[in-house]
């Protein structure tokens, strides 16, 4: 029985081994080094070698480090690429990908480095990382209401320059300005507004990627299979995605938010057990968020519960009570509770930014909060019972970290077909949840104490959420739910995490990825797999 981990962890020696040995090769500019940047050079143009960074470039550890967003993958320890190149032009892609394909490397796709685990800069294999930061071009057409927005812009980016033209106008996507267009769009997106107007990828209308074979397709080029796994399954899977075309949505003027907090102490249990009863019935233009944390009781300075009702409502403060009074009254919700704003300002409170903050903020690629992170994710079908509900609650004083946040579906989210794109978590669903936990010490052994934390109050919650699947949301990236070696196995490791993120979805998106990309040169350790040779 010991066997297998002793092999595993030989196998690990082994290949840490042969990667330090390959860094040390590239990083002492040997003829391989010299000939993978020729072979670049000669496939570019315009000249690339301004936008190539290896470890004997004093930039190196900034460029690498700028697009971190999680300090998990921040460490000595942690491989580095052995080179980054930061494209510039479509042909600094197109030479990455022929070059790569030459020289048999693993290539690295980061667009905005929000990744949950890494997956876009680091590996356990030798890499380069192709970064998109510079493609950040966002072409706004208030009068067609639709955006071409390239991968490398940030989502504040795109909603300052939306807001900047219009304040009537918006688009659904996350709430962290700082992440990436590449990523999220691809994976399925989704925000405070997903109830009135579905997810990203459902306000998607065109793209433009650059597949195995150098070309740049659009949507009527590629076609529609190819089309369909790319607003959903991740685009990293299938090539390197180049923008996207988006639909613009419809808001009002003005917007309401309001954050009303109760402790444990104030009927948390019954708020959260009757919050899972009524947020996927709510009116569309209602979405509350509600976050389940640990707090000091400012009475008996013991740990408690505190849960905190985060809402956007897509109207005025007086239309939001009369709707609340009606659907949710025991929250308590008072006009004082109430703000009003404009949908931009929206996302700048939503941000945790101080109220007042100004919406230029939403241009700052520096991440407000920058710390070691682990998060997981499930699907909540049916209301928890109050038993339930307290034992969690009891589990999380034990844990203390690990934080839990319930985005409600129902809407919009419910009338969308489950096939009609790769994200397949549609009707039928209460909540998605997200469990959080963030600590601020360096160090693999501390890193494992938190992530520990963090699957134990999974573990726990197992008898409340999906089953056969347990469903899992792509974003989320979680690698605890199987990792791809991309070797003979590829297909069956694949299908491991493949069916949580995807369900019944997961076989379309093979068969797609094994008709354009047969050889699986784009792969990462949780990348759609081909199908094995003969099926």
């Amino acid at each position: 029985m010991l066997l297998v981990p002793r092999m595993r962890k030989l196998s690990i020696i082994v290949a840490s081994l042969l990667s330090i040995l390959f860094i040390i090769s590239f990083a002492t500019s040997d003829p391989i080094q010299e000939s993978f940047v020729q072979c670049l050079e000669q496939h570019a143009q315009p000249n690339i070698s301004s936008v190539i960074y290896t470890p004997n470039n004093s930039s190196f550890p900034a460029v690498l480090q700028t697009y971190i967003r999680n300090l998990r993958f921040n460490e000595s320890t942690t491989r580095k690429p052995f080179l980054i190149l930061t494209a510039l032009d479509v042909s600094h892609i197109q030479a990455a990908v022929i070059c790569a394909k030459v020289y048999a490397l693993q290539m690295k796709i980061r667009s905005g480095g929000h990744d949950y685990e890494g997956v876009s800069y680091v590996s356990e294999v030798p890499f380069f990382i192709l970064d998109l930061f510079n493609l950040r071009s966002i072409n706004v057409n208030i009068a067609e209401e639709t955006a071409w927005v390239q991968v490398g812009a940030t989502l504040g980016e795109v909603y300052y320059r939306i807001a900047e033209k219009s304040n009537v106008h918006a688009f659904p996507a996350g709430v962290c300005p700082t992440v990436g267009v590449g990523g999220h769009f691809s994976g399925g997106g989704y925000g405070n507004m997903m109830r009135k107007y579905g997810l990203s990828v459902d306000n998607i209308v065109d793209a433009q990627i650059i597949d195995v074979n150098g070309r740049v397709l659009d949507r009527a080029a590629m076609g529609e299979d190819l089309f369909w796994a790319i607003t959903g399954g991740g685009g990293s899977s299938f090539g390197v995605l180049l923008a996207y075309k988006i639909n613009l949505v419809r808001v009002p003027p003005k917007v309401t938010v309001f954050q009303v907090e109760r402790t444990y102490e104030q009927n948390a249990t019954y708020l959260v057990r009757r919050w899972q009863e009524i947020a996927d019935k709510l009116d569309d233009d209602i979405f509350i968020r509600m976050i389940i944390d640990v707090i000091n009781s400012t009475r008996t300075r013991e740990k408690t519960i505190r849960s905190n009702f985060f809402t956007l409502f897509l109207g005025d403060s007086v239309r939001l009570l009369s709707l609340l009074n009606e659907s949710f009254p025991e929250l308590g919700l008072q006009q004082k509770d109430c703000i009003e704003m404009s949908w931009a300002e929206s996302v700048v409170y939503y941000t945790s930014f101080p109220l007042g903050t100004p919406v230029n903020v939403l241009l700052s690629r520096v991440p407000q909060v920058l710390t070691h992170l682990k998060r997981k994710s499930d699907y909540l079908k049916k209301p928890m019972p109050i038993e339930g509900i307290e034992f969690i609650f009891k589990k999380m004083i034990e844990l203390q970290t690990p934080v839990l946040t319930f985005n409600p579906y129902g809407g919009r989210m419910a009338e969308i077909a489950s096939s009609a794109k790769p994200f397949p978590h549609r009707a039928g669903n209460i909540a998605k949840i997200q469990y959080a936990a963030n600590w601020n010490e360096n160090g693999v052994e501390t890193a494992e104490h938190y992530i520990n934390l963090t699957r134990a109050l999974y573990t726990y919650m197992t008898p409340f959420v999906s089953k056969f699947p347990r469903e899992a949301f792509l974003n989320y990236r979680d690698l605890d739910l199987g990792i791809n070696h991309n070797g003979k196995n590829s297909f069956l490791e694949g299908t491991v995490y493949g069916i949580k993120y995807f369900k019944e979805n997961f076989n379309r998106l093979v068969k797609v990825k094994t008709l354009v990309d047969p050889d699986n040169f784009f792969r990462n350790e949780q990348s759609i797999p081909v199908f094995p040779h003969g099926k």
